[in-house]
């Protein structure tokens, strides 16, 4: 319960329902070198919850994201977090910092495969919901299997953007195949990488070809959250890079431009860590409350969570950004 008592919130403590977390629920992944763990947060009451599936930024794992996990949990829903094979929590030098874990990834073999590592471990999350469900204490027969969305966070968003739909674009101008998933009905993409071809920086072509991706075959519903001042080695375009999901996708309807928001937008990825470089509470807690409320409507239309949310905001002495709604 401390956790959930120091999250922002924005709405009266009766609305909230204490939240338990289980880890590591390990799910059978024959095909990985480690076995697959992921973190379920679950609210303690409720039935038929919906689920969302969260996609931890490069090096991190299923332990971060707490302000935003526990928001989300403690607001009905059940999220599962996946430790990806990039997660520095897997590395034989585990308080490595981020530095020395990016040198050690572009020294890692895997690395060309590791973006479809991850959509592969989405996968066989979803493909193991009903062990998830049996597993987790309490969670028998509370799951609501036909609302499920994806998130993410950075490299997490791209792997949440390529199960909504993106392509990467090979080196000879063609597709890859497309790896989205239909079980998957909304997302939520947090300072997703943009468009490749002259966007890349040198470094990005040389050492992440699968950031030359298009969302022009982006179709399922999504919210693009991004910082105006997220400035990336991976591009030259700048902080607009992180919008062009917005502007490129058919199915990105809505856009959260945040002023002053650097890359883990006010501090999204824990409580108190040093990563984040704009620590802002009121960023934080608009990122949790309109995620949840973009979420909570796209899966139950008749819900006005995020008319809601929406007119909190743009009403907020405390608002951090602009909303754009394509329709």
């Amino acid at each position: 319960m401390d956790q959930l008592n120091r999250i922002t919130t924005n709405e009266p403590a009766s609305n909230l329902t204490a939240v338990i977390s289980q880890s590591p629920v390990k799910l059978q992944a024959p095909a990985r070198d480690y076995e697959l763990q992921v973190r379920v947060s679950a609210p303690i009451t409720g039935n038929q919850l919906p689920i969302i599936i969260f996609s931890h930024g490069f090096g991190s794992s299923m332990d971060a994201y707490a302000p935003l996990v526990n928001y989300w949990a403690a607001r009905g829903f059940v999220v599962i977090q996946p430790t990806f094979l990039d997660s520095r929590s897997l590395s034989p030098n585990p308080k490595a910092d981020h530095g020395e874990a990016v040198k050690a990834y572009l020294e890692d073999p895997r690395k060309p495969l590791m973006w479809r590592y991850r959509v592969e471990d989405v996968k066989l999350v979803l493909n193991q919901l009903d062990l998830i469900e049996a597993t987790f204490i309490g969670l028998r027969g509370r799951l609501d299997q036909t609302r499920i969305a994806a998130a993410g966070h950075s490299f997490g968003a791209q792997t949440t953007a390529t199960l909504l739909g993106t392509r990467v674009i090979n080196a000879d101008g063609s597709l890859s195949e497309d790896l989205s998933d239909a079980r998957i009905s909304v997302g939520i993409l947090l300072s997703a990488g943009g468009r490749g071809g002259d966007a890349l920086s040198e470094f990005a072509k040389k050492h992440f070809p699968h950031l030359n991706q298009s969302y022009t075959e982006m179709t399922i519903p999504a919210l693009v959250v991004a910082g105006d001042r997220d400035v990336s080695p991976l591009t030259v375009s700048g902080p607009e890079w992180f919008r062009d999901a917005y502007y490129l996708s058919p199915g990105a309807n809505t856009l959260l431009n945040l002023s002053g928001g650097e890359h883990m937008l006010g501090g999204i990825s824990g409580y108190l860590v040093t990563e984040t470089t704009d620590e802002n509470p009121e960023r934080v807690a608009a990122v949790q409350r309109l995620s949840w409320a973009y979420l909570r409507s796209a899966l139950y239309p008749e819900d006005p969570a995020w008319t809601e949310a929406n007119a909190w905001f743009r009403k907020s002495q405390n608002a951090t950004g602009q909303i754009k709604n394509k329709y």
